[in-house]
Parts: structure tokens; sequence; C-alpha cells
């Protein structure tokens, strides 16, 4: 087995550009919609699209948005049909900005409720409500990026707003990007850290995508800003040490793997830095626990 550095997983818009723009199958796989009903909300103008050379749907981040804001009113337990229902409704009412940008919508059990700076009202009725308050909104008001939850008999998923993606959201596209594709996850990491400077993961992800490219001096210096916000992040430290390991600096990267307890490949690459330099009983303690946390 060689070195290789490894990706951290999910984090609990700019201006329309070719270069951030979506096909209708790309959007497909990343927000978890068919393509009919990705081209629905096309259609019926809650997300508005550009047109390629073949006049295919191209969708925007703020598109993309959008529609995951849709996605998880879905997973909020809303149907399909009442999510259409809903948006293509807000579309139409008087007042209403036409991107949706300045709302806050939610799920309250199967209703789809809408907030603005002033008026809390049930999206398909129209009818006016309690104030929901401030909940899912981060500081200074900005909402985050919060998980279903429960909340009295109801169950109640805060979306973010439409024009402003978090850190986190940045961050999270980029995991989706390298799914579908690859060349534009960089971008979206380097949106998430100019949010959020402090943001490891994405630091993380980012310098592995310049390990994996060859740049070593860069991805160096994104793991070492990661450590800098969390210098507990092991999974940083392991990445550092495989950066050492191809440079063969072999005392810094066992530094680094040492720091990385809880990896399997660390201690692989502690047995197997260790067998070379002829410590075999440090190298077989080593490749017992690569064992014990589940390494083949």
């Amino acid at each position: 087995m060689t070195a290789r550095p490894q990706p951290t997983g999910t984090r609990h818009a700019a201006p329309r550009k070719a270069a951030d723009s979506y096909g209708t199958r790309e959007v497909a796989e990343l927000i978890g919609f068919s393509r009919e009903q990705v081209r629905r909300f096309a259609r019926r103008g809650i997300v508005h699209p550009s047109r390629g050379l073949r006049a295919e749907y191209r969708f925007s981040f703020q598109d993309m948005a959008l529609l995951r804001s849709a996605r998880r009113l879905v997973d909020a337990d809303v149907p399909v049909r009442r999510v259409f229902e809903a948006l293509d409704r807000l579309q139409r009412r008087e007042n209403v900005p036409p991107s949706l940008s300045a709302l806050r919508i939610a799920a309250e059990g199967s209703t789809v409720v809408v907030r603005d700076d002033r008026t809390v009202w049930e999206a398909l009725s129209g009818q006016c409500r309690l104030p929901l308050g401030r909940e899912g909104s981060g500081e200074g008001g900005r909402p985050s990026a919060a998980k279903p939850r429960e909340q009295g008999t109801g169950r109640m998923a805060t979306v973010v707003e439409i024009n402003t993606l978090s850190s986190d959201d940045w961050y999270n596209l980029g995991l989706d990007m390298e799914e579908v594709d690859p060349s534009r996850a960089p971008e979206a990491y380097r949106r998430s850290i100019a949010l959020d400077p402090a943001n490891a993961d994405a630091h993380v992800n980012l310098g592995r995508l310049y390990q994996i490219g060859g740049d070593l001096k860069r991805a160096k210096r994104h793991y070492r800003q990661a450590l800098d916000s969390v210098p507990e992040h092991e999974l940083a430290c392991y990445n550092m040490g495989t950066v050492f390991d191809e440079l063969e600096e072999s005392d810094l990267a066992l530094d680094y793997y040492r720091r990385a307890a809880s990896i399997p490949d660390a201690h692989y690459n502690l047995a197997r830095i260790f067998g070379l330099r002829g410590d075999e009983l440090s190298s077989l303690r080593h490749l017992k626990r690569y064992r014990q946390l589940g390494g083949t």
C-alpha cells in the first residue's frame, strides 16, 4: 500500500458564468431529483436556467441552491407535488422577489411555510401565521445549514436562504462536485475557505486535490491551515504525513502519522516505515493496530 491522502466527509453565489453552469443530468445526480423533476422546476419558472449551445438547460449555483432547498422540503416529508405547488405559488405572489432570495422556506409537517423580514405565511394558502422565531439562524441572523429537527408536533426543516451559500454549503457542494465533475471541486472549496478561513475540512480536501495533482507545496499549506484551526484534526495530520512520505522525509512523516491514531492507514504506513528501518517490534505493533481499526 502506498501513502495516499484521504478526503473529509460531509459537514454539519457568484455571478453566472459558463464555468458555473450544470446540465440536467448533473443537477439530478447532485440534488437527488429525477431529471424530469428538475426539468419541471425549470418549465414552471421556479428556477431560471440559461440555455446551452444545443438549447439544453444550464443551471447556475443559485438554481442549485433553490433545488437543494426543495430537496430538503421533500426530505422533511413534504410531497413533491406540494413542493412544486408551493414554490410555483410563491413565484406568482405579489411583492415576492422573483428569485425567492429574500425568503426563508421551511416545512412544518406537510405544510410549506415562508418567512420574510416581517411576516410568516403558508405558501399554498397565503394564510398568515404566528412568527417562527429565529430557529436555524446563525450569528447576525444568517441561517445556518441546519438539519431537519423535531419541534412541537410538526417536523421543522429550516432551509438556507437562496442567495447566500454558507461556507459549509460550498464545502458540501465541493464534495458533490468530486463525484460528478472533479475539475470544479477546487473552486467550491476555495469559495468555502473565502467565507470561513477556519473551515479545516475545506482546507484538507483542497490540499488533498493539490497533492493528487502533484502540487505538494500548496497541499502542505492547506494542511497547515487546517491544523492551525483544528490542531487535533487527524485527517489533516494523516494527509500531511503522506506529503512528507512522498518527499522521503520519514521523521516528519512518522510524527504526523502518530497524530492520526484513529486512522487505519496511518498505522499501516507507520508499520511500513518502521519495517524499512529494521524496527520489527514497532512495525508489528502498528500492523496489529491497523487490523484492529478495520484495515485489511
